[in-house]
């Protein structure tokens, strides 16, 4: 029955790429936008799948394989921007506006935005420092080898491209902690 093979190949695509919004299954299983919402809506019925909102997209994951604080890692990782603040964040450990402004290469004002929202969902805490202010990742909240687990599974393009600079933050993120 085509119905449920595209309702499986939804729900696969879904598992594989948790936080995804419609408009991505769409384009990436060739789909109409209408079959798109429609087994997306027959698979929220059935429990198999969640859905939250951000803004104005519904980001979906397979019931119950994720906690809400992995769900609001994997809406911040599908963001470009405070994927890459986060990222530099893991790499340079403590930078300051100004060395993510230029790393990012993109406005304060745009920096200073995504970073305050950044602080608000507990994901990083500012430091002060003398008349500087330094960024660095929450303690509770969220442990950057997790951060770069779900990368890896679940964004291999990115992870491929920041492979190479992820090897050395692993390795002096395990000579840290030993």
């Amino acid at each position: 029955d085509k119905s449920n093979s595209t309702k499986e190949r939804i729900l696969t695509f879904i598992q594989k790429n948790p936080g995804c919004y419609l408009r991505q299954i769409r384009n990436e299983l060739s789909l109409s936008m209408g079959s798109v919402q429609y087994h997306a809506y027959q698979l929220q019925k059935s429990g198999k799948i969640t859905s939250t909102r951000e803004g104005l997209y519904k980001l979906h994951f397979q019931s119950g394989a994720y906690q809400d604080h992995e769900k609001l890692l994997f809406r911040v990782l599908n963001q470009e921007t405070p994927r890459e603040i986060i990222m530099f964040i893991i790499e340079q450990k403590y930078p300051t506006q100004t060395d993510i402004v230029k790393r990012l290469g993109i406005s304060a004002p745009s920096v200073n935005w995504h970073v305050r929202r950044l602080i608000d969902l507990n994901l990083i805490d500012e430091v002060r420092e003398g008349k500087y202010k330094r960024y660095k990742l929450c303690d509770d909240s969220i442990d950057s080898r997790f951060i770069l687990e779900l990368l890896k599974t679940h964004h291999p393009n990115l992870w491929n491209k920041w492979s190479n600079r992820l090897v050395e933050i692993f390795l002096s993120l395990s000579d840290e902690n030993d």
